[in-house]
């Protein structure tokens, strides 16, 4: 359902982050996710708008198209 899931995932991995501080750095920018809502987000069963990516962006610190790349 969305495409940036699977880096989404990879980049939070390789900062050791849990999916519970990803959700708390989103919060801090303003996005109100919960961990459950990332969580669908990283494996792809729930889609992402254009300003959540830029806001997942943000909160791990890379540009967007990391998050799209292969």
């Amino acid at each position: 359902m969305n495409i940036v899931g699977e880096n989404v995932k990879k980049v939070r991995e390789s900062k050791g982050w849990t999916q519970e501080q990803l959700a708390a750095k989103c919060n801090l920018l303003k996005w109100n996710i919960t961990r459950s809502t990332l969580a669908k987000i990283e494996s792809k069963v729930r889609r992402v708008t254009d300003i959540e990516i830029k806001t997942l962006s943000e909160a791990l610190g890379v540009n967007v198209e990391i998050l799209f790349s292969n």
